[in-house]
Formats: structure tokens, sequence, C-alpha cells
């Protein structure tokens, strides 16, 4: 038996450690276990990745303490998958390798779905001839990566069910990705009643002990098929054949903390490895999907034109503005009166939470931020709190200036609650709920809003992103966007693509049953061409200028970006640690073709009382800015006091 064991811990540390394995633990540690040690002077979870008889080097060994496992709860297979992130990402083996592994230390069996149905979930028998021709296609077909490219509404996710069937059936099995939890709920009643008890579901939601349940279902061959959002994409199949991301384009597959993987790049890695077929489909894929798919390099478009169960595209008109003096516009208002006289319902949608988001004294021009973050505090009627989006700080609404006491102070900018206000104003005898991550925050709100607004029950429902994405309402003939332009003043490259990724994704949840759908799109700039295209439904006319755009100012497609984000509670100390990082990369960057374009303070400069700066580096190889950072990094000293974010591929560049 092995004497000593190498570990990896949850860690910024190139490993693995070596420890010793105590007499009375000698048959119970193995690969694939986690176990509790000392390290330095605390007690840290170490996972077990390799044994060994003999120890190297003549440093003190310490023990192990404890055994945490039973049985293994990963293999050599997520140990490679590990190592492989490591590598792409730029983060640690065990950074990544604990990342993957669930944190629980018991099982707990999942709670049972009590989420609404929004559709049917009867197996569909007769398919549209585009179903089936995409069907077809990917069953016949040789590539290894396919892409549903349809409207809204277009029966994509019978497709998909279609495929993780006959992929089952050949013994083999499935990851089905979502990029929502309230997705994952709304999907786990659909395979359910297909796929039976062989399902296990994973997402961030899940307790610990959950997901170690929902983990080794997997493991054990109990588990056929896992769904969920970005996590699952990690599930520990053995006999990997078929993954699916639906709602490709969605940025919530990208992850907000290290490692800062995309999922869609792990299954790519994962398909080719592992000898499975990979299916993406949207509406409105990513930038970097959609040249790939106009290029036919990699993947295989599959076009969905053709709306079915009977629904045609909504009818989509624009409303400017300029000329309105209030948050809903008198088109709008007159829409909503004739929807609800024939009892129909209708969705408003607006980006962005709150009663109002921007204090201003007229006095003397005072602003009033959060004390840890450089944004504006946002104004919470309902719970009568001023609070920081970013790190939560509450505090009480102001009527004086706290600069120069003058009381003619004003709050401007405006957010669902203000619009639900208003709403309720004017249609007083409608029924009327508001569905935000604020009134999310009540256990079982969204359940029974979603349940209440299928059923009839709600005439308006009134949210953000959370009822622009995958859910489907029979009755729903109208959805008003009350200001399309919340996201084109974000200073990101991207804005234009989300924006019109957005407008077109809320879009689609009208008129998907009847002829009678509409879409109104309140805006101040009727021409930005996000705006333009979203009113004439031409997709492909938009991603065709934008990549035109792209691909001028040398931004991805065309080019692989990495952002490295330092930070530190101590402004000065952060800013010469960027100072001189960012001169080793120039030194280094010419000669292997990587462009420094920023090395600035963040566009938010402070989050949580740290200081923020960034290095953008760009090149038209990913390979070459790998090496850059690997061959800097190994040589440049970076206070201990400063974190180092490194970002591949950002999506986000605040």
């Amino acid at each position: 038996m092995a004497s000593y064991a190498q570990l990896l811990f949850d860690l910024p540390l190139t490993g693995p450690f070596t420890y010793a394995i105590p007499d009375q633990l000698k048959e119970t540690v193995t690969v694939g276990k986690r176990v509790r040690v000392p390290f330095g002077s605390r007690m840290m979870t170490g996972f077990v990745i390799a044994l060994a008889d003999e120890a190297e080097g003549d440093y003190t060994i310490k023990e192990i303490d404890r055994v945490i496992d039973k049985e293994a709860v990963y293999g050599e297979s997520t140990i490679a998958l590990a190592q492989w992130m490591a590598s792409f990402y730029l983060c640690s083996h065990g950074q990544a390798l604990s990342l993957m592994i669930p944190t629980g230390r018991r099982e707990s069996a999942v709670p049972a779905i009590d989420f609404a149905d929004e559709v049917s979930f009867e197996r569909i028998e007769r398919l549209s001839d585009e179903q089936q021709r995409a069907i077809d296609a990917i069953e016949d077909g040789k590539e290894m990566m396919y892409y549903l490219y349809g409207v809204t509404g277009s029966g994509k996710s019978e497709v998909y069910l279609r495929l993780a069937e006959k992929t089952i059936r050949e013994g083999r099995s499935v990851i089905y990705l979502v990029p929502e939890i309230t997705l994952t709920h709304q999907l786990s009643r659909m395979v359910s009643s297909r796929f039976g008890g062989g399902v296990a579901i994973l997402h961030s939601a899940l307790t610990p002990s959950q997901r170690l349940k929902e983990w080794k279902k997997i493991q054990s061959g109990a588990a056929t098929l896992a769904i969920g959002a970005r996590s699952a994409i990690f599930a520990p199949f053995s006999n990997l054949g078929l993954i699916i991301i639906d709602e490709e384009h969605e940025t919530s597959y990208k992850s907000g903390s290290t490692p800062r993987y995309h999922a869609r790049q792990v299954a790519q890695h994962r398909a080719q490895s592992e000898g499975a077929t990979l299916i993406m489909g949207s509406a409105t894929p990513s930038l970097e999907a959609y040249r790939l798919m106009s290029e036919e390099r990699q993947v295989k478009a599959l076009r969905l034109d053709s709306r079915v169960g009977g629904g045609v595209l909504p009818a989509v008109e624009v409303v400017d503005m300029s000329g309105e003096r209030h948050m809903v516009s008198r088109r709008l208002t007159q829409a909503i009166r004739q929807t609800l006289a024939r009892k129909r319902q209708v969705i408003l949608f607006l980006n962005r939470r709150g009663f109002t988001y921007y204090f201003h004294c007229n006095s003397c021009g005072f602003e009033l931020l959060c004390p840890h973050c450089s944004v504006s505090l946002t104004y919470h009627k309902r719970s009568g709190a001023m609070v920081c989006h970013y790190c939560g700080y509450h505090r009480a609404p102001v009527s004086v200036c706290p600069s120069c006491s003058s009381v003619d102070v004003s709050y401007s900018g405006f957010g669902t609650e203000m619009v639900e206000d208003e709403v309720r104003a004017l249609f007083p005898q409608a029924r009327i709920e508001r569905l935000d991550t604020d009134s999310a925050q009540q256990k079982g709100h969204v359940g029974s809003v979603i349940n209440d607004f299928r059923d009839g029950k709600i005439d308006i429902l009134l949210g953000t992103q959370m009822v622009a994405k995958g859910l489907n309402f029979p009755l729903v003939d109208l959805v008003g966007i009350v200001n399309a332009d919340s996201g084109l003043n974000i200073p990101d490259f991207r804005s234009q693509e989300r924006t019109f990724s957005l407008l077109v994704q809320v879009s689609g949840r009208a008129g998907r049953y009847s002829s009678a759908g509409r879409v109104i799109i309140q805006t101040y700039h009727p021409d930005n061409p996000a705006i333009a295209h979203a009113l004439a439904g031409d997709v492909d006319g938009f991603y065709a200028q934008e990549l035109a755009v792209r691909k001028e100012a040398g931004f991805p497609p065309y080019a692989r970006l990495a952002n490295l984000v330092l930070r530190s509670r101590k402004q000065e100390v952060v800013e010469e640690a960027t100072r001189n990082l960012e001169q080793q990369l120039a030194a280094s960057s010419r000669a292997l073709g990587v462009e420094v374009l920023v090395a600035a303070q963040c566009p938010i400069e402070k989050i949580a009382s740290n200081w923020r700066y960034h290095i953008l580096l760009s090149s038209k190889a990913g390979s070459a800015i790998h090496r850059l950072i690997r061959d800097v990094l190994d040589r440049c000293h970076i206070p201990s006091s400063v974190y180092l974010e490194i970002d591949l591929d950002p999506l986000h560049l605040l």
C-alpha cells in the first residue's frame, strides 16, 4: 500500500503537495477522495490525485488527518479535465478541480420540483419538416459540432430531446445545458416525463449535499442525462455521447470568478476528447458562433425558420420616446388597453430593477455613490433603502444634500418598481405582478407568479431578464420593451450585440400560439443599428454589419482578448503593480504578436473597497496570449496584497 498521497487544494498555488498516509488510513486513502489535512496554520480539504511509495525532497512531510469520502467522488478523467482547464484558463490545477467537485459531506435528495408547466411536455409525434431535416442531418452527419439556428418558437427543444433519446438508447449519456436556473426547473419537468428517473439535476441553487447526491447518481450510472446551468458541463459521465447548449449566446455560460471558464469552450473540449457530439442552438447566436457557421468552419448550421404550434413572428414597431412625458408611451398604453380588452396577456420588460438609480444635488452637483464602490446607489421604494447592486451596501434615502445641505435634490432614472407604480395607475383593474431579483427573494414567488400567469390569473407581467428567456405563455399577445437603450450606453464593445440579442429574445415571447403577436420597442435612439435591425427582424443583416465593425476594429471574433484585472484595498500599491506588469508585458508582446490595448483603471474603478486596474491584451492567436502571460508571470513579482484575476476571452470589460 502507498505511503504518500499527492494532493491539490483550492488555492492559486502550483501543486501537487505531498502528504504522508498514516497506517490506519492506508486502506481508505485512494485517488478520487477528499481528505482533511493541515496546511500552514489551518486545516483544509485536499483532493487526492495520485499515490506514491516514496516522497521526493528533504522537507518535513505532514500527515493526512482524516478521509472525507467513503467512495471516490472523481476519477482520472475529471483530473485530466481540470488539468486542461488550468492550462487553458491560466489558473491552478487545484482551483479547477475544486470548481467541479461537490462540496457536500453527505448526500441529500433534491426536493420535488414545484415549478409550473409552461407548455405541454408530452412527446410531439409529428415534427415539422425543418425539425425532421435537422434531426436527420445530425444523425447521418459526421461533424462534431452542429448549430440549430432557429427563430424563437421554432421547436429547437423537441429536436434536442429526440436526439437525446437516441443517444441514450445507444447506451451513451447526455448533458443538457440551459442558461438560467429557472429554466432548469422548467426543463427538468419536461425531461422527467420522457426519461423517467434517469435524470440528474446540477446547478448552483442546490445545497452541497443535494449536489453530491446528484453527482453520485451520475457516477453510479443511475442517471444517463444531466441537466442544469453552467456547472453541469462537469457532469462525470464516463460514456458521454451528446452535449446540448441551449441559448448558446447567453453570457451566463461564462463564469464570473476564477477560473473564469466558458461552458461552451469546456463543452468543445469534452466533445473532442470524449468523442461526443455538441449541439448548440439560439435565435441570436454569439458572434463567435455565427462567424464559424457563416464560414462553415468547425460548426455545421441547421436553420429552423418557421414557428411550430401555429404561431407566427410578431409585428414589431418602435416608439421614439423623445416626445413622451411618461415611462409608458401613449402608443404602448393604447396597445395594452386593446390587448386586455381581448382578454389576452402583456409582458413588459425593463432590464433595471429598483425605483430610481441616480441621486443628484441640483445646487452643488453632488452625486450619491456607494462608499465602497464607484457606482450610484439605487433607490428601492418597497424596502425603503438605497442599495448598491455590486456589494450590497444599504443606507436610508436622503432628502437633503450630504455635501451642501441643499434641499434642491432629485432622484432620476427609473427601474421596474417605478414602472410598476405607473402601470398600476394606468390600469387599476388589471392584475399585475413584477418579477425581478428583488421580488424573487420571496420563497416560492417565482413559481407562483409563473403559474398564475400561465393560468391567466395575471394580466400584465413586468420584469427584468427573468421574463425574457425561454418562457412560453400561450396567452401573450403583446410584449412592451420599456427602455431599449439601457444596455447601449455601457462602455463595452459587445453592447450592440447584447442589446440586439435581448430585443429579439424578449420579442419572441409574443404570438407563439396566435397571429396577433405584437412587440413595441420604446427608445430614444430608433436609428441605432441594434434597434433598427431588431425592428426589421433582420438577424443576418445585423450580424453582417457587426462583424464588419469588429473586423475593422480588431475585436473578437477576429482577435482573442485577455483581461488581466488587478485589485487591492491600497490604490497606490495596485497602481504600481499594474504599471510594472504592463511594462514587462509590453517588453515581450511585440515579438509574440500581442498588443497591449489598455493599461488603466477599470471603468468601475472600485468594488467592495478594492481599487481595480486592468491590462487588456489582444492577439490573432490565443496561444500567443497564453505564452506571453505565462512567461511574464513566471518572472514578475506581484505583491501579496494585490489579487490578479486572468479573464481569457472576456465577455465584460467593466
